[in-house]
């Protein structure tokens, strides 16, 4: 475990493999932790040199009071590359580590993205009046606006213990396994409802399809069947990027947002193999 201080004060740890070759860097999502990713860090390929993160508010990183915005997550990351000195790197998002990553991207450009890697992540989260129905649809919004505004109030409420582990439910399908279902809810108590509730908000209310013709270096974008975010959503990414391609894991194989969890063989497989491709 490392850690670095960001420009604006605040620590954050992060976990080094070390290793040689290309380094893979690795965005957690909303109320999770770089935790998420204890099945990569030693199960990609060998050797394969992995960096993880608590974002702000997340797992053991600081909890400010400032600072909860995506934009402010994306500078953070910069500044862990920075601090890590990697001119060239793979970068891996999942869920709203992905949107950080769109950030960086649209501030900082692909100048040091080797390869990216985007796992279940809708374009627009938030159904907002001036699209239309069809771009509703077509970015995958999973709430409107009204929806948003009560999720963020139960959230920051006194039943929201009771609301965070409805959320997090609600990211499976079918019957989970209840020992990796209770680590998901165990997980996102780190994060305190005054980080999370904002950082929510602004989360939802970001709209990248812009961003996404932009992306100029080979992306493998990765949905889930059994997923809350609609696959069709992962299609709409894939198509938008350049040359991108979609892997969609079936039901049989993952039933969640979390197939990095759920079936890490399966999920480090598709990930290695197209990691793998332009090295010499």
């Amino acid at each position: 475990m490392g850690e670095l201080t960001t420009n604006d004060g605040v620590r954050l740890t992060y976990r080094d493999s070390g290793g040689d070759g290309v380094p893979l860097v690795m965005l957690h999502g909303w109320g999770q932790t770089q935790e998420m990713f204890r099945h990569q860090v030693t199960g990609l390929a060998p050797g394969r040199r992995v960096v993880t993160l608590d974002q702000r508010g997340h797992g053991i990183s600081g909890k400010p009071h400032h600072g909860y915005r995506i934009a402010r997550l994306a500078r953070d990351v910069l500044g862990l590359v920075d601090h890590l000195g990697l001119d060239r790197f793979d970068a891996l998002g999942w869920s709203m580590g992905v949107s950080v990553w769109w950030s960086f991207i649209d501030q900082w450009g692909t100048g040091r993205i080797r390869r990216f890697v985007a796992v279940d992540q809708p374009a627009a989260v938030a159904a907002v009046p001036w699209m239309s129905a069809e771009e509703q649809r077509d970015s995958g919004a999973i709430f409107d606006v009204s929806g948003l505004l009560e999720l963020a109030t139960g959230l920051a409420g006194p039943d929201g213990e009771r609301v965070r582990q409805e959320f997090v439910r609600g990211m499976f399908s079918g019957s989970p396994d209840p020992g990796l279902l209770a680590f998901v809810a165990e997980q996102i108590r780190s994060t305190p409802a005054y980080a999370g509730v904002p950082l929510l908000f602004d989360h939802c209310a970001q709209d990248w399809r812009d961003v996404l013709p932009r992306v100029d270096v080979p992306t493998l974008v990765i949905a889930c069947d059994g997923s809350h975010v609609d696959p069709a959503s992962q299609r709409y990414v894939a198509d938008r990027i350049p040359d991108a391609r979609l892997h969609t894991f079936p039901t049989t194989v993952a039933s969640s947002h979390f197939p990095f969890l759920e079936n890490p063989a399966a999920f480090n497989a598709v990930v290695d193999a197209f990691l793998a491709e332009g090295l010499s």
